[in-house]
């Protein structure tokens, strides 16, 4: 398994994969002309012909040997720099009588653009078929290694949006307890029109003061900041690179966004430099890592079990073909978990 840049030749395959996300993956619907925008935007932005209003990578993880590809995940440089980009605030409103004797402390939610500039994680999916061996954890990490080679690419602030709750038929307690008051829609149609950019109907239509969390259902209020079962592996691996919970939520489903400074990230804090060594078999001692090889235009990552002498780093010849090395050739990488 590898993971690498997506080209035009992929579109037929990442629809399919998109349309196996279901709904509440905002970045990623299954539409054949914005998902062809997408993969030709990544490649402009490689190409150094995007602008900064519209730069991003599309990734995926691919097996070799048939070809398949089982799962996508991407970067955008910069959010909101071309549309509007909303999230609610949660934050504190405080009611105190001493008459009374009443104190009351009330959390509210504040609609704002706090995250415009920021760099986001999008766009991940893993199909269900793929979700062992640490296909997960290649999907998602191998972008800290292109975003620690390509530093000068990317925001300061590192953001991802969390899928937010909702069940098998796309209902999201969230959205029907505030959002369906101001929309005459469901979900995942509005959903749908923040994905294609269709985004001026937010400002229009939301409420601009503040909202206590209180006057919401039981159901919507439990559903702040937590996220789709389904999602809950991808928060763990990006809490274990240092991405935290800041009080910033999705205004349609509630999911929380996770953010860290770039060079905070831990696979990108931690990352070096190798020369590659290629070798028979597993050093011994061995642990996971994952490696890459040290282009834009070609971009690979995939996990090898080695374990680093001084400048080099062992691999066998499986892991250099993934990467589409030679032995000596440099490459970045760095332990795939925290705890080794």
């Amino acid at each position: 398994m590898r993971v690498r840049l997506l080209n035009r030749a992929d579109l037929d395959a990442v629809v399919r994969l998109a349309g196996s996300a279901g709904v509440g993956v905002t970045t990623l619907q299954p539409d054949p002309e914005r998902l062809a925008e997408r993969i030709a935007m990544s490649e402009r932005t490689v190409a150094d012909e995007g602008g900064s209003t519209d730069a991003g990578y599309f990734f995926a993880l691919e097996d070799e040997t048939s070809g398949t590809l089982a799962g996508i995940a991407a970067i955008e440089a910069a959010v909101g720099l071309a549309d509007p980009w909303y999230n609610y605030r949660v934050g504190l409103s405080v009611h105190a009588s001493r008459e009374l004797d009443i104190y009351k402390q009330l959390p509210t939610l504040f609609l704002t653009s706090d995250m415009t500039g920021s760099s986001e994680l999008c766009s991940l999916f893993l199909h269900p078929d793929w979700r062992r061996d640490g296909n997960g954890a290649l999907l998602s990490k191998s972008r800290f290694l292109f975003i620690a080679e390509f530093p000068e690419r990317f925001a300061e602030r590192v953001i991802a949006e969390m899928r937010g709750v909702s069940d098998a038929d796309g209902r999201s307690p969230f959205w029907e307890s505030l959002g369906r008051h101001f929309f005459t829609m469901d979900f995942a149609r509005a959903d749908f029109l923040s994905y294609i950019g269709s985004k001026s109907f937010i400002a229009e239509l939301m409420p601009r003061y503040p909202i206590y969390t209180a006057l919401l259902s039981q159901e919507a209020q439990d559903a702040i900041a937590d996220v789709h079962p389904a999602t809950k592996p991808a928060r763990v691996l990006l809490e274990d690179e240092g991405f935290r919970y800041q009080g910033y939520i999705d205004i349609f489903d509630a999911g929380p966004t996770l953010e860290c400074s770039r060079t905070d990230i831990r696979a990108v804090r931690q990352s070096g430099g190798f020369q590659a060594l290629a070798i028979s078999g597993a050093p011994k001692g061995g642990v996971p890592w994952l490696v890459s090889n040290r282009r834009l235009d070609g971009f690979r990552a995939a996990l090898a079990i080695t374990r680093p002498l001084e400048d080099a780093l062992p691999l066998p010849q499986a892991v250099l073909d993934a990467l589409e090395i030679a032995d000596g050739d440099p490459v970045r990488a760095v332990p795939l978990s925290s705890k080794e």
